[in-house]
């Protein structure tokens, strides 16, 4: 842990729907910067996990910028599957970050691995990797995670990402469907950062 309390953070994603979601978590004690703000790029995730990319992207653009960065790795897994997308999950939206092709390639998936499988209830869950590096030193590195199912129809319109087709264990809505305030109560980033939050 650093010595002194952590006044700066620069939040490290180039996805606007993660900048908000954990700029609203973050302290309001904290001064917070994006990428955008230095126009920088992300680096290549070679990682194998979540938590090993959202550390390359932490001490990547720390160091690029000097400050403490936090950096989120998140994704959805799908059981029958093998836990795919996974770490992949941004990549099957391709370079464009069209989310609406990544669900279309879920449902494919889905479709040639069973025929029937809207009548199933497709097990998944969202995880997050968060990571908080000072250079290359690092500060806290945690994993959130929130189990559900897989809806067999889009539905919703806010969130990004998956979140118009994943169902919260006990819940009936989708992500997509949920205010943004009640989503960010329960979700993997959340859940990720009440384990992170004493280092800030």
């Amino acid at each position: 842990m650093l010595k002194k309390k952590i006044s700066k953070v620069l939040i490290g994603t180039n996805n606007k729907g993660k900048l908000k979601e954990i700029k609203g978590l973050l302290p309001k004690s904290i001064k917070t910067y994006s990428t955008l703000d230095f126009d920088l790029k992300s680096p290549a995730e070679n990682g194998h996990t979540f938590k090993e990319n959202s550390l390359i992207k932490s001490k990547y653009f720390s160091k690029k910028t000097n400050l403490v960065c936090i950096a989120d790795d998140s994704g959805l897994e799908i059981d029958c599957l093998n836990k795919k997308p996974g770490i992949f999950s941004a990549r099957w939206a391709g370079s464009k970050g069209d989310f609406n092709k990544a669900i279309k390639r879920v449902y494919r998936e889905l479709y040639k691995k069973n025929k029937n499988w809207k009548t199933k209830k497709i097990k998944a869950r969202f995880v997050c990797a968060l990571s908080i590096c000072y250079l290359d030193k690092t500060i806290a590195s945690v994993i959130g995670k929130i189990e559900g199912h897989i809806s067999n129809k889009v539905r919703g319109k806010n969130g990004f990402g998956y979140d118009p087709i994943f169902i919260p264990k006990k819940k009936r809505q989708t992500f997509g469907e949920m205010k943004f305030t009640s989503k960010c109560k329960i979700d993997h980033r959340s859940i990720a950062f009440k384990k992170i939050k004493r280092f800030l």
